[in-house]
């Protein structure tokens, strides 16, 4: 755990965002050390307003399972912003929510 799901506009390259929120996560220390548990996918979208117009954005969704304290999912999200900020992109909306799955209804299977 975490699902980090990436929406992006077309401006940015999906294969570098999925490797810069990966090491944001890694590197918030709430997570194994060894990354195995993170998993990191984008999607970019062409259609798409912000307002009455298209401006570039990153949002990225960090949903973990339940348990975690308020301080612990605002330093996620914070230091996945702080991540993609440190790319020094300009004129781009960069967002982050932590949104927490309930434990008891969380299925996993690895076949």
């Amino acid at each position: 755990m975490p699902h980090c799901i990436i929406e992006h506009s077309t401006d940015f390259d999906s294969d570098q965002l999925v490797s810069e929120v990966f090491k944001a996560a890694l590197h918030s220390g709430l997570f194994g050390p060894d990354g195995n548990d993170i998993k990191v996918r984008a999607q970019s979208f062409s259609s798409y307003l912000t307002g009455p117009r298209k401006s570039a954005f990153i949002h990225v969704a960090l949903k973990i399972l339940s348990g975690r304290t308020p301080e612990q999912r605002s330093h996620l999200s914070s230091t996945v912003v702080a991540q993609l900020r440190a790319l020094g992109f300009s004129n781009t909306s960069i967002t982050a929510e932590v949104v927490e799955m309930e434990r008891g209804s969380y299925g996993k299977v690895i076949v």
